[in-house]
């Protein structure tokens, strides 16, 4: 297959939706030899900053000289995104080679009377083949979807787990509440392990807690034996000191905004401090940390493509992603007027993110996202108009980003937020749209 031919047989797996367990993706390791098993896992879950936690830990390892593979999902805008070594994507030839070898396996799967795997679970097989093949010294590997019912969760043995947070998201899978949520991200825990929290609920810490008392397992939490303290909140980025039982930091920063980016470097360096005093691996601190951090870069979380106008994207895809980004917008950002462009999915928590974000617009945009799961996209704008006069439905994205533009003045921000299927498309079409001068303003083409 070439690249385009192994995406089209990719994502026609999505029609075996959301299939949970454990069962195929071990049957399909094991007729590939079980390479997970000869990784060294950072396994990293949690609701939201699982990808900002783990490009931390990884870019902090790549300086320390290591070769560390990183595995996030969804993407952005390559499918390529998903398998980072030092940075560096997989080869689009590579990928499809990879996927080509799988291919006669699944269907030896189904041959055989076992389920086809879902295209997440091909996805993550990859991975494992592609990591281990590549002989990489870490694989930091972010959960795709809760914990224990998650294909990644077959790992055995990670040096590390990390839950960042649990708040609610995906609750027709994972729960209702957040103790049954809690529990189901709580199963990357494992006997003997090592794991490390920034959960503040306290339904969720006492769950974790219980975890690991179960599993006999050490636990560092973000707020008690790791603390913080923020030193600036820019649009460029992040300041700030840590201190966990082994040590203080100071003076680092992540070109990250966001307050919440000071409690995901918190984290990263539980994981980072677990590897270093338990398993010995040698990191050079403060040193390797600080320029790890400093080139931790992560697309689409805050990130400001221009300055004049403000253009603003951001994956705030659930209530407590639109609750960091109301704090951002109200403490980091400086604008006269804001414009603000949504499309969010119709499993999610539509009406409380509109209730977080809209107060603080003088225009709304909504948009429809390119998803099946899009639902009734245009009942966020009757949400909006509880708050904002000015709301606009504007179907296409790119036409909705063109609307959002035309409307911006040099001093206003326009924002543009909600699924990762939106962010993608609207993200593409503002790279192509906008050049950035030297002095940070933004020239249509």
């Amino acid at each position: 297959m070439h690249y385009d031919e192994a995406l089209d047989f990719l994502y026609g797996l999505t029609k075996f939706g959301f299939n949970f367990g454990l069962g195929r993706i071990k049957h399909l390791m094991g007729l590939l030899g079980n390479p997970h098993r000869h990784l060294r896992v950072i396994h990293i879950g949690g609701t939201n900053g699982k990808g900002s936690t783990a490009v931390m830990v990884a870019r902090v390892l790549e300086a320390a000289g290591y070769r560390a593979g990183l595995f996030t999902s969804p993407h952005i805008h390559s499918y390529t995104e998903r398998y980072l070594i030092n940075g560096n994507p997989i080869s689009e030839e590579r990928f499809a080679a990879l996927l080509t070898r799988l291919k006669p396996l699944l269907e030896q799967m189904v041959r055989d009377g076992h389920e086809h795997p879902t295209e997440f679970e091909v996805c993550t097989a990859l991975g494992f083949l592609y990591f281990f093949e590549e002989k990489v010294d870490f694989l930091v590997l972010e959960v795709g979807l809760g914990g224990a019912i998650d294909s990644t969760n077959i790992v055995e043995n990670p040096l590390v787990s990390v839950i960042t947070n649990v708040t609610f998201d995906h609750m027709d899978y994972l729960g209702r509440t957040i103790r049954e949520i809690a529990t189901v991200k709580s199963g990357i825990i494992k006997p003997g392990g090592h794991v490390v929290t920034a959960a503040e609920e306290p339904d969720a810490l006492e769950v974790i807690a219980a975890k690991c008392r179960e599993n006999g397992a050490s636990l560092l939490r973000v707020g008690k034996e790791i603390t913080w303290e923020l030193k600036e909140a820019a649009p460029t980025g992040t300041a700030f000191d840590l201190r966990s039982p082994w040590g203080s930091y100071t003076d680092l920063k992540v070109p990250l905004a966001g307050q919440y980016q000071v409690k995901n470097a918190a984290t990263a360096l539980g994981a980072l401090e677990i590897l270093r005093h338990v398993h010995g691996v040698k990191l050079d601190f403060p040193e390797d940390l600080r320029r790890g951090f400093a080139r931790s870069y992560w697309p689409a979380r805050l990130e400001l493509l221009s300055k004049s106008p403000g253009v603003l994207v951001d994956v705030s895809h659930n209530y407590d992603g639109a609750r960091t980004l109301r704090a951002a917008l109200e403490g980091i950002y400086h604008y006269r007027r804001l414009i603000l462009v949504m499309g969010m999915l119709g499993d999610k928590e539509r009406e409380k993110v509109v209730g977080e974000l809209a107060p603080l617009a003088d225009t709304v945009i909504i948009t429809k996202p390119l998803s099946p799961r899009a639902g009734d996209w245009q009942l966020l704008a009757t949400e909006a108009r509880r708050y904002v006069g000015r709301v606009h439905l504007i179907e296409e994205i790119t036409d909705a980003v063109d609307a959002a533009l035309k409307d911006a003045g040099p001093e206003d921000l326009v924002c543009i937020t909600g699924s990762f299927y939106m962010v993608s498309d609207a993200r593409a079409y503002l790279l192509e749209k906008l050049r950035c001068n030297k002095d940070g303003t933004a020239t249509l083409w």
